[in-house]
């Protein structure tokens, strides 16, 4: 059904349709702010599809693996060993393990996943523990595709089911602010550098905290202050955060260290913070070699083990050690020069694509040489796997044209717990990374035939 509806969609992009359509994107863009940094945030003239089966299938697959990383966390707060694979520093260590006031490390966060529904094959490679972003860009984009001329004509022959998102986030702020113990209505702060290129997307948060009754400012880390147990930002008495900032920047940018400002207020227990300093634990990316790496299988019961062995690809912390793959016993550094076009290597806390090396996109010597300098620092090898790809329709000099694109699907997850609504990235290139320059973001619609 999906690829006979990509056809529909397709088939419905007369000259008219799509040169309507594709104005109104333009437009609605320009008035909505839907910009990374100065980039379009998308550029093509179709939405994701899902049917209802292939996402009910999706959230069973988050809903299955998540218990492993929760169990995992867990046990990582009291075996300092098992913490130490996850590869902290040392400002990491003190912080991660101080009671935030509310039950989840995580209550907001998102899987970057690929995903074959054709197969029914689901890969986890990355989970974004700390800030997971384009909740609002996607919600927006969902508004924006749902007034175009070509959803309309779709919408004739197919039930459409949005997923927002921006919903979830303020529910979970407030959830997680009356879990620490917050009585009042609270003064929300967007935390992050006035600079980064998402900065069009915290202005669309704004809005939407506001047109729900709530005061909310977008607030520079650098012009905060905390004094007789308030953290205020230009005269902005603030309640809780909504950070935005990664927190290793915001202890590490500047002279300040664990002095900063909200870095205090927050230890203090004076604000609430979403989410806390111990999400950084779940939030390396080591944290997927923990859960697949043979020396923890102890840690989990034969569902979690199950669900690690079918959506999780194999995944090692670089290192002189013997471990297995595929049930063999291999020497891990060898083993990996060796087979370089089968592997990946990430930078166990960055973002954006940074750091990371398609070891089958590099020569051999290149790839030796990435290996030995990774292992000065925290860094993860990771099984490759196959990339999706769908044809998406652009508008170029009047025509439409149809090429296929690689694709990412990002589930959102709430409370550690389960998935609701998902960001789609797309690009030409094998790093599906917007910040990387990796392409266009879409909205994500269930769809059904009509009958």
């Amino acid at each position: 059904m999906l690829s006979e509806a990509i056809e529909t969609y397709h088939n419905l992009l007369t000259p008219d349709v799509a040169r309507e359509s594709w104005d109104q994107l333009q437009d609605q863009a320009k008035r909505r702010g839907l910009f990374f940094g100065t980039r379009e945030v998308t550029t093509v003239l179709r939405p994701r599809f899902f049917t209802t089966e292939q996402y009910y299938f999706l959230q069973s697959a988050i809903g299955a693996v998540m218990p492993a990383f929760d169990k995992a966390y867990r046990a990582a707060l009291e075996d300092d060993k098992l913490r130490a694979q996850f590869h902290l520093n040392d400002w990491e260590e003190a912080v991660v393990r101080e009671n935030f006031g509310f039950a989840e490390p995580s209550p907001s966060a998102r899987m970057d996943t690929f995903y074959l529904p054709e197969w029914g094959v689901v890969q986890f490679t990355e989970y974004n523990a700390e800030i997971p972003a384009a909740q609002a860009y996607t919600d927006v984009l969902t508004e924006i595709f749902l007034g175009m001329r070509s959803m309309g004509e779709f919408q004739k022959e197919y039930e459409v089911r949005p997923l927002p998102t921006r919903n979830q986030m303020l529910h979970t702020l407030l959830d997680s602010y009356r879990q620490w113990g917050g009585t009042t209505r609270p003064n929300i702060a967007i935390l992050d550098w006035k600079e980064v290129p998402t900065y069009s997307e915290f202005v669309l948060f704004k809005e939407y905290f506001e047109s729900q009754g709530y005061t909310a400012e977008i607030v520079d880390p650098r012009d905060c202050e905390y004094a007789n147990g308030k953290l205020t930002a230009n005269g902005f008495e603030i309640n809780l955060v909504y950070k935005r900032v990664l927190i290793s920047e915001l202890v590490e940018r500047g002279d300040l260290g664990l002095e900063h400002p909200v870095v205090r207020a927050v230890r203090d227990n004076a604000v609430c913070m979403v989410n806390p300093f111990a999400c950084k634990i779940l939030h390396k990316k080591a944290s997927l070699a923990v859960l697949t790496d043979e020396r923890n299988e102890y840690l989990f019961n034969s569902d979690e083990a199950l669900a690690i062995a079918n959506y999780i690809p194999w995944t090692r912390v670089l290192e002189e050690r013997e471990t297995t793959y595929n049930g063999e016993k291999v020497d891990l550094m060898p083993f990996l020069a060796q087979n370089k076009d089968e592997f990946v290597v990430k930078p166990n806390d960055e973002y954006g694509g940074k750091g990371i090396v398609l070891g089958w996109t590099v020569s051999q010597s290149e790839w030796e040489q990435t290996l030995q300098e990774r292992l000065r620092e925290p860094t993860i090898a990771q099984k490759k796997v196959t990339l999706p790809e769908e044809p998406f329709p652009s508008f170029v000099d009047g025509d439409v044209q149809i090429y296929n694109r690689m694709l990412d699907t990002d589930p959102y997850i709430w409370y550690g717990s389960y998935m609701s609504g998902s960001l789609c990235r797309l690009s030409t290139a094998a790093l599906l990374n917007v910040t990387a320059g990796g392409g266009s973001t879409v909205p994500t619609f269930v769809i059904e035939e009509r009958g």
